[in-house]
């Protein structure tokens, strides 16, 4: 197997720079041992080039690394973690596989858009009149299932960043992710915690949410060459919502406009899923 399958740029060039720190190596020293010029090693290790297998080889020679183990420094737990989030596709994965999870991200955007209207509802009474409508369980079931629809929808769009060459987008989408869960979590766990300040709490999840909200968006209106003017409307909507949310005050106006938001989400995934469907047919048919 070639090495830049196994690591590629940028991290192939940031092993190379610490093996060489390591070594205690200037670059200068490390090309006389390659017989390469000093502008290629410092490309390579900035991650502007890939070089050939048998640079990389004799690279690593002069560093007294042994290849073999660039294959296992990466932990299984790595792999399926990058697997789960499409964070290192092929491109020889079939685009079968590509449309199979645009239709679970979207359809699970549908799923998150129904359950939030119940989340809103037991969460309105909880915060405002002191009132749980529902028992303890019932309302974990709950937040899990919605948290669970948010991380396989917004998969979703760091699968279109990678298609569509977005690095904000994916960027984003992963944040609000983590975000979530950590919000999701700390919801369940209130219930056990006696001081429970949910007024400081919302504040500060209206202002991260409206943030990265506001990136999100901004990463959308960057999908416009290839999804034209919904992308543009969806980016639009996400802007003014998340922007409504950041300043906590009216962040029940970004609240009611997160309703056309996400829908114009889902349409935007199922509308990518769709460009891919048109793909794989001009694939069948060549």
């Amino acid at each position: 197997m070639k090495i830049n399958q196994i690591m590629k740029q940028p991290e192939l060039g940031q092993k190379i720079s610490e093996l060489r720190k390591s070594k205690g190596l200037t670059q200068e020293e490390l090309v006389e041992q390659c017989n390469i010029s000093v502008r290629t090693i410092q490309r390579i290790e900035a991650g502007e080039v890939t070089p050939r297998s048998y640079t990389i080889k004799t690279i690593l020679s002069a560093l007294d690394y042994n290849l073999e183990r660039i294959q296992t420094e990466e932990s299984r737990v790595t792999k399926e973690f990058k697997k789960l989030f499409l964070l290192d596709i092929d491109d020889s994965k079939e685009v079968g596989f590509l449309i199979k999870q645009l239709s679970i991200a979207w359809i699970s955007g549908i799923v998150y858009f129904i359950l939030g209207f119940a989340e809103i509802t037991v969460d309105y009474y909880r915060y405002t009149e002191d009132l749980m409508v529902t028992n303890n369980v019932v309302y974990i079931v709950l937040k899990i299932a919605m948290l669970a629809s948010v991380i396989l929808f917004t998969r979703g769009f760091i699968l279109t960043g990678k298609i569509l060459k977005n690095y904000l987008l994916r960027i984003t989408a992963f944040i609000f992710i983590f975000i979530g869960v950590l919000f999701y979590i700390y919801d369940i766990l209130s219930l056990y915690i006696v001081d429970f300040d949910y007024q400081f709490v919302l504040g500060a999840e209206a202002v991260t949410y409206g943030v990265i909200g506001i990136l999100f968006g901004i990463s959308i209106l960057r999908l416009h060459n290839g999804l034209g003017t919904l992308a543009t409307v969806t980016g639009i909507f996400e802007i003014i919502t998340y922007g409504f949310m950041v300043t906590i005050i009216l962040s029940l106006v970004g609240l009611v406009l997160l309703t056309p938001t996400i829908i114009l989400e889902i349409i935007l995934l199922y509308k990518v899923s769709q460009m891919l469907k048109a793909k794989q047919k001009e694939l069948t048919l060549d």
